[in-house]
């Protein structure tokens, strides 16, 4: 597979997506990062419109770099506004950009299907609003959120200084026999490094939002290469 030119979309607190997104995309992969303005505390449903509208407008900046297609990476608004405003959303993006876009939510989804998985175990940095919304938007898709854990932080400030190992040993503490899947949300927390060995030692599929969504987007990229 050759190369890829995301147009990512991350919240302006984010540290974390670029840099592993562009691990997970094939080879001589880029991103060119735009960052939506938001305020410290973590999102809630009244702040979410205010921060779709801003993504929507900073969009229209890739009608002149043209990447291959737009990654949105904003897991959380993904869940608060649910699955049809989630899609609703990606059709926004695609016209305001001109690109074909993927959201982490939509990717979420995705790749849990695929896994053939109907009772999983999920670990999050949300708070219960977020949390209570990522089961609903699973189970409108089959999947049972068995377990979810969600790692403390009470603002982004916070949530910029969890740590891999944080993320491992949490993930570790949630996963039980009857779960079929392990799924680790947030665009912000760092999963590159540790996703190999839970695999291995869980013997589970395990995915987080940023490598369904480098998945996803590879997977879009083959399609229309072939389509070509």
């Amino acid at each position: 597979m050759s190369s890829i030119r995301v147009g990512l979309m991350v919240p302006i607190n984010n540290t974390t997506m670029d840099r592993e997104l562009t691990a997970w995309l094939p080879a001589g992969s880029s991103c060119h990062t735009l960052k939506v303005p938001r305020g410290p505390g973590l999102l809630t449903r009244e702040s979410i419109p205010a921060y779709v509208d801003g993504a929507i407008d900073l969009a229209a900046e890739y009608t002149r770099s043209q990447p291959d297609l737009l990654a949105y990476g904003c897991t959380a608004a993904g869940f608060l506004m649910g699955p049809s405003a989630d899609a609703d959303l990606s059709q926004r993006l695609e016209r305001a950009s001109g690109r074909p876009v993927v959201t982490t939510a939509n990717a979420m989804v995705k790749i849990l299907q695929r896994t053939g998985a109907r009772r999983i175990a999920v670990v999050t940095p949300y708070k219960d609003e977020v949390n209570r919304q990522l089961t609903h938007y699973l189970e409108a898709s089959g999947i049972e959120v068995e377990c979810l854990n969600a790692i403390p932080v009470a603002n982004t400030d916070e949530l910029g200084r969890v740590t891999a190992e944080q993320v491992d040993e949490m993930a570790r503490q949630t996963v039980n026999d009857r779960h079929e899947a392990l799924f680790i949300a947030c665009s912000q927390l760092p999963t590159l490094t540790i996703l190999d060995a839970l695999r291995r030692d869980l013997g589970i599929p395990v995915w987080s939002s940023i490598s369904a969504t480098a998945a996803i987007a590879t997977e879009m990229m083959t399609m229309t290469t072939k389509g070509g």
